[in-house]
């Protein structure tokens, strides 16, 4: 038996088992099906010599608004509240479809160039254009549709009703959901408890259980959240989730910010998991406890967030920023380190969208999703430790190359799947005409 691809000579860290020096990993029918300190007997269609490399399963980002790229910078120094009702819904408003498409694929191309082939969506409102713009690129997406039914400050262009916005959704997991050869999937997203009602929420996690799929919700962002879900159902928000019952391992908790300690029992209690947006979380909305939650057995994944509240649309840095802020929160250097930090970025953010057993590590039967990394910068040599390198060092510019699905996506920091100067070009020019549109710029 022949196989397509091998990867050979670099330190393969396939993340559930320690690295492998010299390690190699081989890949048939966008499968893997070796990793090991040598190579199978098996003739070869390509081999690559990554000696010198890391050879790290693809990093995936939990919470990433694809819909929201063009809007880079038109919501810097403002509370949650302004960001949202002064900038950003008018900015979404002011998307059309084809917008959303090349938004999406700019911010399909930063990831590649961070080493993720897997992103979840939270939602806009262009599914079709952003679902083309993913698979433009290349890479994978779980893909949702920012849903509310209750219009508290959203623009008339938003607003629907709890049937239309079910009704929606149904319609783009039938289209989507498994589409591009299963690179794409669709969720069910609820926006915040702000804009969304009880029986919206409700619907929203039968319906994906019904599909096999997830749903991810913005929860406990602020204090305001937690004043106004109290005022309005008489429990915090989180507590109120646990009360509708929709809180479980298909539930993906997004920030988690603002929760007591029996909160953080009760994430643990029922297996939700919580992507953790380590920047945005500090610009706008505060730090949250991912040390004490991961001390709990909560299972906790890394994501970027989108362009307007994280402008670093990288996971490469939010690992860094990630491990840091948490060591200063507990004042104890040995809080999340490197080995927990990696998997946070690879098998637990596959785990906390419901993909563990498909992706996140470097193993037999797994989806072929391998990122290389070059080390030899200024910035990440020398590297005593290769894992704690990766963590603490490691730089957009160190991602050599990506393989998605057993096709190379980015080969010897080049992106193969478009033109990337010509999308900047049109993404500047198109972000600038949403913005004006808007009425945010002049």
């Amino acid at each position: 038996m022949t196989v397509d691809l091998r990867i050979a000579g670099g330190l393969v860290v396939p993340v559930t088992d320690p690295p492998l020096v010299g390690g190699c990993v081989e890949v048939r029918a966008g499968r893997i099906t070796h990793v090991g300190a040598a190579p199978t007997g098996a003739e070869a269609a390509e081999t690559v010599d990554a000696t010198g490399m890391l050879v790290l399963p693809a990093f995936v980002n939990t919470h990433c608004h694809t819909s929201q790229q063009l809007g880079r910078g038109l919501a810097d120094d403002v509370d949650l509240l302004t960001w949202l009702h002064d900038r950003i819904w008018p900015y979404e408003a002011a998307l059309t479809e084809a917008d959303s498409e090349v938004s999406a694929l700019a911010c399909a191309v930063e990831q590649i160039r961070n080493g993720v082939t897997l992103l979840a969506d939270p939602g806009g409102q262009h599914v079709d254009g952003m679902a083309r713009g993913v698979d433009r690129s290349g890479i994978r997406a779980i893909l949702g549709r920012s849903t509310m039914d209750e219009a508290d400050g959203v623009p008339a262009a938003l607003r629907e009703t709890t049937a239309q916005a079910l009704g929606a959704q149904d319609e783009l997991v039938e289209r989507w959901h498994g589409a591009a050869g299963g690179r794409l999937r669709m969720g069910y997203t609820l926006r915040t408890i702000f804009n969304c009602s009880d029986a919206l929420i409700t619907a929203t996690a039968e319906r994906a259980e019904r599909h096999d799929t997830n749903v991810q919700m913005h929860v406990a962002e602020v204090p305001e959240e937690n004043a106004h879900a109290l005022a309005s159902r008489g429990r915090t928000t989180l507590r109120h989730l646990h009360h509708l019952g929709v809180l479980g391992p298909r539930f993906l908790a997004v920030h988690a910010v603002w929760l007591d300690d029996d909160e953080l029992d009760l994430l643990a209690a029922t297996g939700t998991p919580v992507s953790h947006n380590a920047a945005s979380n500090l610009k706008i909305l505060g730090t949250p406890r991912i040390a004490d939650m991961l001390d709990r057995g909560v299972v906790v994944g890394i994501g970027t967030d989108g362009a307007p509240s994280n402008n670093r649309m990288s996971v490469i840095d939010e690992l860094w920023l990630a491990t840091i802020t948490q060591k200063g929160l507990r004042r104890d250097p040995t809080v999340l380190p490197a080995a927990q930090a990696l998997r946070m970025a690879t098998i637990d953010g596959a785990r906390a969208l419901g993909l563990g057993h498909e992706l996140g590590s470097l193993e037999v039967g797994k989806a072929a999703d391998v990122l290389l990394v070059d080390p030899m910068t200024v910035s990440m040599v020398p590297r005593h430790d290769p894992v704690s390198a990766v963590i603490t060092s490691m730089r957009a510019d160190n991602v050599h190359s990506l393989l998605c699905a057993g096709r190379w996506v980015l080969r010897d920091r080049v992106v193969l799947t478009v033109d990337e100067r010509e999308l900047l070009v049109e993404a500047d020019a198109r972000g600038l005409a949403v913005a004006r549109r808007a009425g945010i710029v002049p």
